[in-house]
């Protein structure tokens, strides 16, 4: 396939990727309201399996192909673009309110999920066995019964909601937020097809690509929904879906990866998720102290990201 081709497909992708998280945003809203349930549980939820169907993808092919190093340098290098550059960018656009008991339990099972597969790579070693993927697949079904019970049993009661839910219908809302979803996943899959195709046709190497532009690629239906939500301000929905992305990312992603076969584990990725850590942790402390994601928090949200990016193209090109 010729560069330009290839460079008109990752437009289309951009494009996609762009109209469906408009839609995908809306329709998900209106549904939370006319169900009376919180949008953080909408976001921890839909929005967040939705816009994580890239990463199983890439992650189940990987696993499949004898490549599953690349499914958790995929998870995780998703998780520090979500945490670290989408949170850091969107408040720097749009400071972000953040209402702390609605996200205090989901963000602490995002703290266990990463520092659980910490403790997977240091015990396990280099291949982390099935019993680490069944580890994890049952923890997200534990975890996803509580989170629907606990929103079937405390849906919102607001009487001023009734006056601003969306004249439409819910069967139309229902049919938009899976439209919505297909165009994010394509425009996903079409997006990051063409740019690691454009990153080979330049001669970068195939590392390299998994490190940055695989799990930043398979992040942009979470940046583009999240600017998107930022922009309609929808905060709380939008760090209530990047928390949910985030467990979706380890437990269900690398729990279905690492059920089908042992994950592979590169020994530079305890550096990963250590900073992984480190970053969560620091956006907890953002948070608490004035219950919001103000610009300078996220320029250095934005800034770490970046070094850190650095370092890795710099560790993989030189080997220090």
């Amino acid at each position: 396939m010729s560069i330009v081709l290839q460079i008109a497909g990752l437009i289309i992708g951009f494009a996609l990727l762009i109209k469906g998280a408009d839609i995908f945003v809306s329709a998900s809203v209106n549904i939370a309201k006319f169900l009376k349930i919180s949008n953080v549980v909408i976001g921890l939820t839909i929005v967040a399996m939705g816009t994580s169907a890239p990463e199983v993808v890439i992650s189940v092919s990987a696993a499949l192909s004898s490549s599953s190093d690349l499914a958790i340098a995929n998870s995780v290098g998703s998780n520090l673009f979500n945490l670290l550059f989408i949170v850091g960018f969107c408040a720097l656009l749009y400071p972000i309110s953040i209402k702390l008991k609605e996200i205090s339990r989901d963000y602490w099972v995002s703290v266990g999920a990463t520092l659980l597969l910490l403790v997977m790579v240091i015990v396990w070693g280099d291949t982390i066995p099935r019993l680490g993927g069944l580890i994890f697949l049952v923890s997200f079904t534990i975890y996803m019964f509580i989170v629907v019970r606990h929103a079937l049993k405390n849906k919102v009661e607001d009487n001023d909601m009734e006056d601003n839910i969306e004249s439409k219908p819910i069967i139309r809302s229902i049919f938009f937020t899976v439209l919505g979803a297909a165009l994010i996943i394509g425009g996903g899959h079409l997006t990051v097809t063409n740019a690691v195709n454009i990153a080979l046709t330049v001669g970068i190497t195939e590392r390299v690509v998994g490190l940055t532009i695989v799990s930043m690629g398979t992040s942009l239906p979470e940046l583009v929904t999240t600017l998107t939500a930022c922009r309609k301000g929808e905060g709380e929905f939008a760090i209530g879906f990047i928390i949910g992305s985030s467990i979706f990312n380890i437990m269900f992603v690398l729990g279905l990866a690492g059920f089908i076969t042992p994950l592979t584990v590169d020994s530079g990725v305890i550096f990963d998720i250590t900073v992984l850590t480190i970053g969560t942790l620091a956006f907890f402390l953002f948070a608490y102290s004035s219950k919001r994601v103000v610009r300078l928090e996220g320029f250095a949200m934005v800034m770490t990201y970046l070094t850190y990016m650095v370092f890795i193209i710099l560790q993989t090109s030189y080997h220090f």
